[in-house]
This record gives structure tokens, C-alpha cells and sequence, in this order.
């Protein structure tokens, strides 16, 4: 009995990675946590793009690509998202996208894996590694991992907002992508 769902969850795997993936965009999320005065702040990217191929037997040809579009940024208020926006924070209207561009896969044992990879937010590319999972949900997959960025290295918070004892320099970002096979 084991070894049949061994080999089922086995073929749905290597199924699921023939082509690339299609993301379930509605059950997926790119959201982040940061700290203002030392209170969590949390809020997430309304609009974003994925682009995945995996396979847990060949890293070496898995791929990922994520695109956030910085103006779909909702920072929990009305306030705080036409400040997120603006030219001190992520100045959407200058710097549309904030990319994400794998350079390499690794295994971390069972379903945990890294991914490596250049982050671009205002101009400023910088690596960025992140930890994750995948899990098979049905005929789907489910990308679930987090990491730090230091805000200030991006040039995120000018101004006043550029003492991290006001706004702390680390901000979380966490993803959930929900991918099937490619049709």
C-alpha cells in the first residue's frame, strides 16, 4: 500500500513537471511583513506573474521567475498603500516591477528545497536565497517559502523613513504558489 502511494505521488510529481506549470493565480500569494515602531505591519502584492518549471530529480534544469507588480502593493490602509507607492518607498511609477530570477535549485532533504536567484526592486539587483516546500495538493503543487530582504539595500524608505527604528530594515516576504500542470 505504501509503496503504491509512493509511486502515485512519484508520477504525479514528475507529470506535473513536463511543461511548465500553470499558476493558480486566485489561490496564490506574494505577501510580506515588516515592522513599524517595532509593530508587525503586514500586506501583499495584488497582481503578480510566476513563471515555474521543477523537477525534484533534475535541479539542475528547475527554474523560477516572479514578477510583482509594486503599484498592486496593499499595505493595509489607504494611507499606508499611497505611501508604498510613492517615490520614498517603492516608486511604482518609476520602477513598475520588482523581479525575481532563479539562478539555481537545491534539495534540503524530503520536500524542502532552496532557491537562489538576483531580486531586482528599484534598480537594485542583490541575491536572495529562500527556503521552501512543495506539496502535492490533487493534480497541484504547492510552492510555500519565505525569506529577508534588508529594505534599506534597496533604497526602500527614504527620507524619515530611512531609520530602521521607525521602520525596521527587514521585511519577511512570503510566498504560496498553487501550480498545476501545463496545458
Amino acid at each position: 500500500m505504501r509503496f503504491a502511494l509512493f509511486c502515485t505521488l512519484l508520477i504525479a510529481a514528475t507529470a506535473a513537471v513536463a511543461a511548465p506549470l500553470t499558476i493558480d493565480y486566485p489561490k496564490s500569494s506574494v505577501t510580506f511583513v515588516s515592522k513599524q515602531m517595532n509593530v508587525p505591519t503586514p500586506g501583499r502584492f495584488k497582481k503578480f506573474s510566476a513563471a515555474i518549471e521543477f523537477d525534484p530529480a533534475k535541479l539542475d534544469t528547475s527554474k523560477a521567475t516572479l514578477e510583482l507588480d509594486t503599484g498592486s502593493i496593499d499595505a493595509g490602509s489607504a494611507e499606508g498603500t499611497d505611501e508604498a507607492i510613492g517615490k520614498a518607498w517603492l516608486h511604482a511609477a518609476k520602477f513598475p516591477k520588482a523581479t525575481f530570477t532563479s539562478t539555481g535549485v537545491k534539495s534540503l532533504g524530503g520536500d524542502r528545497f532552496e532557491i537562489s536567484g538576483q531580486l531586482t526592486i528599484k534598480g537594485k539587483t542583490l541575491p536572495v536565497t529562500a527556503p521552501f516546500t512543495v506539496k502535492t495538493q490533487g493534480d497541484r503543487q504547492v510552492y510555500e517559502g519565505a525569506f529577508l530582504i534588508k529594505r534599506l539595500d534597496f533604497g526602500i524608505g527614504d527620507g524619515p523613513w530611512n531609520d530602521p527604528d521607525t521602520v525596521a530594515n527587514e521585511v519577511q516576504v512570503k510566498f504560496r504558489i498553487l501550480a498545476a500542470p501545463g496545458k
